[in-house]
């Protein structure tokens, strides 16, 4: 995950997946987006990086996780922190 702060409190949030994943297609889900399966698909790069770039108002803490097109979740094991959620997992968690 990569952040690049911009201007009026907000930041720009860079969100990977490494291809080793396995997955053909992802969407990143989580507070920012209302958890929609499909506000946030990720774009293939050239080397198999899965990736997709929101723009987040700083000073924030959002949970997420990664939707991979067969249906299943995953985390970003380089995230800010992780945070219990409802389904007996965990979130992963993005600071700005």
């Amino acid at each position: 995950m990569k952040k690049q702060p911009g201007r009026d409190g907000q930041c720009k949030v860079t969100f990977e997946l490494a291809s080793e994943i396995g997955a053909t297609g992802a969407h990143v889900c989580g507070d920012f987006n209302d958890w929609s399966p499909s506000a946030t698909p990720m774009k293939r790069r050239k080397d198999g990086t899965l990736t997709a770039t929101v723009t987040l108002e700083t000073g924030r803490r959002y949970r997420f996780r990664y939707l991979l097109d067969d249906g299943r979740w995953e985390n970003d094991w380089a995230a800010d922190g992780y945070a219990p959620n409802d389904y007996g997992g965990d979130d992963s968690v993005v600071e700005v």
